[in-house]
């Protein structure tokens, strides 16, 4: 069972231990974490530079958090399901976690979790969580530690040589990087480089360069070029010789800025106060709510960020080119493949495409010598005018966690919280199509897509990013639909290329 190798890569609940279970959630992110209760990110990050381990509790987790989750042992909320944001970010770090406990309200104001109308836990308390099973008890459950023995090598390196597809990772930092090639990654099919901004010091310089006025902007963004540099000239040298797929920022800017309703709240506290900060604070006000969108998933993301902020995409394609050429000079072999998200229509990509073209030609660089351009199909129309889009393109990437989305009207983070279950009870589906992808729906979309993008380009590389890349039913769907190659979260590596190899066998 290719799903079963997953546990082997994480500590586990001692299985002679007897415990009490507190609550039960969804399974997120396997392996298992015990540690004291911190209820904000930050205190996360503090317990950790001090050396104490601590559990990330939360009702639901948001970009800004990202942090902690680098910080503490596990992560647990009340709300979500596997395709949560908690869930997601979890997978992607190796973090164990345990979302969508329905039965525990979780008062981060009050620093308490309540069962029943009763406070139960409180700031500080230890927490062990089983992400495998999804368990919660507050005993001390012993842990044992993820053992990867001979056999286990062994029947991967059996199955390497069966796959057809390759198997690639999502990873945003050098140390995932290189742990995704210690467990067999053959490159990185998705660099998610919002990522890169969201530590405190990052955070701040975009928070700065989003506010600043146009003519500011550039100036202000100066200061995140180098940062981004070097983050990149780390994946390069992590991946050495292996390709490295960047994607350009997709989220909306304001999930970069403080929430309008904390803003609005230090904004009236500083007009009572008449504080020397009043003036700053009245911009803030004005770019954020000006920054708000209805639904800012289908609002100024991806390739529209570019299209209208080119200043954004322009800093990150430089730093992508210095840090390939430094990385060169240094003697890295550097496969850089940079990523427009979001694209819809051919037009968009051409657009970025000459903005791309003109940052490297600053650099000396040549496409298809030095780099390659592509794009993330993540849209309904990019599957049905492929054709189109491929003329464009050295590659497709199918993001099928947003393909879903678009495709079957449904929120991820809404969907297991309030649709799933009853779904599943009704037999509409049998499991969640953020987990398996909905093959006779996103997937024959996947497979249009597939078909007219190589009736225009032949050679046209074609890979997977989404969750689903490392989900063995879906591998399957994707081995027998043209594509080239998966990527999923680190650890989950030695499962798809088992899958892989179980898919290639089952088609002989």
């Amino acid at each position: 069972d290719a799903e079963a190798l997953d546990a082997l890569l994480h500590p586990t609940f001692d299985p002679r231990a007897e415990f009490a279970v507190l609550s039960t959630g969804v399974a997120a992110s396997p392996g298992a974490a015990k540690g004291a209760i911190v209820f904000f990110a930050g205190d996360a990050v503090a317990a950790a530079a001090a050396g104490r381990d601590v559990v990330l509790v939360r009702p639901s987790t948001e970009a800004d958090d990202v942090a902690g989750f680098h910080a503490a042992k596990g992560v647990l909320t009340s709300e979500g399901g596997k395709a949560s944001h908690a869930a997601l970010v979890a997978r992607g770090m190796g973090v164990p976690a345990v979302t969508g406990a329905a039965e525990l309200e979780i008062d981060v104001s009050a620093r308490e979790v309540r069962l029943d109308g009763r406070t139960v836990l409180r700031e500080g308390d230890v927490v062990t969580i089983d992400g495998t099973t999804g368990r919660i008890t507050t005993d001390d459950v012993p842990l044992v530690d993820a053992q990867m023995g001979e056999n286990f090598r062994t029947v991967l390196a059996w199955a390497d040589e069966l796959r057809r597809l390759d198997v690639r990772a999502n990873a945003d930092t050098p140390e995932d990087a290189r742990r995704a090639r210690e467990l067999g990654a053959q490159g990185i099919g998705l660099c998610r480089t919002e990522h890169m901004f969201f530590g405190a010091d990052r955070r701040a310089k975009m928070v700065r360069a989003i506010l600043a006025t146009d003519g500011d902007r550039r100036a202000a963004l100066d200061e995140l070029l180098p940062l981004q540099q070097r983050d990149f000239e780390g994946l390069f040298e992590a991946m050495d010789g292996l390709p490295v797929t960047i994607r350009l920022l997709d989220p909306p800017l304001h999930e970069f800025l403080p929430r309008l309703k904390d803003i609005e709240h230090r904004l009236e506290r500083a007009r009572i106060e008449r504080s020397d900060d009043l003036d700053d604070l009245e911009r803030a006000h004005d770019r954020i709510r000006a920054l708000q969108e209805v639904n800012p998933m289908l609002g100024t993301r991806g390739v529209r960020l570019g299209v209208l902020h080119p200043e954004i995409y322009e800093m990150q394609l430089r730093a992508i080119f210095r840090a390939a050429l430094a990385a060169r000079e240094r003697g890295v072999e550097v496969h850089p493949e940079i990523m427009v998200p979001l694209v819809g229509y051919r037009r968009e990509l051409a657009l970025l495409r000459g903005l791309i073209r003109s940052a490297a030609d600053e650099h000396g660089c040549r496409r298809g010598t030095d780099y390659s351009v592509g794009t993330m199909i993540e849209l309904p129309r990019a599957c049905v005018r492929a054709d189109e889009i491929a003329h464009e393109a050295d590659f497709f990437s199918f993001g099928t966690n947003d393909l879903t989305q678009t495709a079957l009207g449904f929120s991820r983070d809404d969907i297991e919280g309030r649709i799933l279950g009853r779904y599943i009870e009704g037999k509409v589906f049998d499991r969640s199509p953020f987990e398996t992808l909905d093959t006779p729906g996103v997937g024959q979309l996947v497979r249009m897509g597939a078909w007219l993008g190589r009736e225009t380009k032949h050679d046209l590389e074609l890979g997977v990013c989404g969750e689903h890349g490392g989900d063995p039913d879906s591998i399957d769907f994707f081995h027998h639909s043209g594509i080239d190659y998966v990527s999923c979260s680190p650890f989950r590596v030695p499962v798809a290329r088992v899958a892989a190899a179980q898919a290639a066998m089952r088609s002989t």
